[in-house]
């Protein structure tokens, strides 16, 4: 399978994100995977008040109500083909909501984001041309699985089965979320997505949490799960992917883990071993050898159009 590269030559419209020409893709995906962790931590809080599948209603309300508000897409002018891409997106991000919030309701925060990042790490190889990546990726799952731990038989398997389903939807999200980004200005094609998504979502969290969804207190934390675990990091990755190749990107998303270990140690004061201290350095080498390779590879191309143009560099 292949994955085009998300340079395109299609002019999409300007973005309101002022970034490095180089790296600020990959700083977009470090913010959004930073926000995803506190969000993921709040929404452990949050399971016992409303459900796991309570939980994911909100998010996903919210967070549709709010991408609506900002960017007032347009329901016109695009074609059958644009439709279906963002209904299959939608679908997909619930998907991918409710499997991750499942497994969170049975197994750690920490494990289960190391068991969904595989989906992205397959990815990666699945879509990559270049023989190197590969070797990012390995280096990348070797990380993860030091973080998790080196198994994760003592975990509860519906859970686990739970983030490996998570961790597919992800990919697949990976892959719809750049081809939305393609064919929709900005992020109206993430605003309507998610409003796909919520749709779809709504009557599991109604069967689910019932009334408790409009607890005051409830709503106000939903809120700040959907702002920091949907609506931030969504709209940077979305903006991300216009720039990364999918391949990259899936790499890149091996930094949740580590993120999730770091702001332990920082904000918890959880102490790191000395093979989650491995794991972390083997995951951030692999994606900073990931944006290596994918840079010089862009200088390449260029070099090359400019020697047959007659241009010097």
């Amino acid at each position: 399978m292949s994955i085009p590269s998300t340079s395109t030559t299609t002019p999409v419209a300007a973005t309101p994100v002022a970034a490095p020409r180089r790296f600020g893709p990959v700083g977009l995906v470090l913010a959004g995977g930073i926000s995803v962790q506190f969000g993921g931590a709040l929404a452990v809080t949050l399971i016992p008040r409303a459900g796991s599948l309570g939980v994911v209603t909100l998010r996903l309300l919210v967070a549709a109500v709010v991408l609506l508000v900002v960017c007032r897409p347009s329901l016109r002018g695009h074609s059958r083909t644009d439709w279906g891409t963002v209904v299959v997106f939608g679908v997909t991000m619930a998907a991918m909501n409710g499997l991750f919030y499942q497994s969170l309701a049975r197994i750690p925060l920490g494990p289960a984001v190391t068991l969904e990042v595989l989906g992205p790490l397959a990815l990666s190889v699945l879509t990559s041309r270049r023989a190197l990546n590969a070797v990012w990726a390995g280096l990348a799952l070797a990380g993860v699985f030091l973080l998790g731990g080196g198994g994760f038989s003592s975990l509860d398997p519906v859970g686990v089965a739970f983030a490996l389903g998570a961790g597919a939807m992800w990919a697949t999200y990976i892959v719809f979320s750049a081809r939305t980004g393609r064919r929709f200005p900005q992020a109206d094609g993430l605003a309507l997505a998610m409003v796909v998504a919520a749709v779809v979502f709504l009557p599991l969290g109604v069967a689910e949490s019932g009334t408790r969804l409009l607890n005051p207190v409830t709503i106000a934390l939903g809120s700040a799960v959907a702002v920091l675990s949907s609506v931030l990091p969504y709209t940077l990755e979305l903006l991300a992917l216009r720039r990364l190749p999918a391949s990259t990107f899936a790499i890149l998303m091996s930094l949740e883990p580590a993120i999730a270990a770091t702001a332990g140690f920082l904000i918890l004061h959880q102490a790191l071993s000395v093979s989650e201290a491995l794991a972390i350095g083997l995951v951030i080498g692999a994606s900073m050898g990931a944006v290596r390779t994918q840079v010089g590879r862009g200088k390449v191309k260029r070099e090359v159009v400019q020697e047959a143009a007659g241009v010097g560099p």
